[in-house]
């Protein structure tokens, strides 16, 4: 998208529900979380899937022979509004027979370069990766 601003556009449906639209993607956001996602969730999501994107672009780049990834996210919120996140951990599970350190690296320039979902976030959130290569 380059310097051009992005947009988003929110249109409200009916109780807590929102029609969003990005462009020509759209989806429901939900504040009881029933027909689509809550703005949390869909926060958590875009954390752990830019990540995510990042980690296969920077190991596949590698040319590590990666067949798959899943990403958990676990997000401590405080108890009082706003109720943002204090604490988030992602954890990789990584698929093939990649490097513990091309994974690493590929998460550490996930985090402090390249993924712009979670560097947007306050900067006094402890923010944790881990990873695992699985079978």
């Amino acid at each position: 998208m380059g310097n051009a601003p992005m947009t988003a556009n929110l249109t409200w449906n009916d109780t807590l529900q929102f029609s969003g639209s990005v462009g020509s993607q759209t989806t429901i956001l939900d504040g009881d979380g029933k027909a689509g996602l809550s703005p949390v969730q869909a926060l958590a999501l875009a954390i752990a899937g830019c990540m995510a994107m990042d980690v296969v672009d920077i190991v596949r780049k590698g040319r590590h022979p990666i067949v798959g990834l899943d990403v958990k996210f676990t997000g401590d919120r405080a108890e009082t509004p706003p109720r943002r996140f204090t604490r988030v951990q992602l954890h990789f599970i990584v698929r093939g027979a990649v490097p513990a350190d091309a994974i690493t690296r590929a998460i550490g320039l996930s985090r402090e370069k390249y993924c712009s979902v979670s560097n947007s976030l306050r900067s006094d959130i402890a923010f944790e990766t881990s990873f695992e290569v699985a079978p």
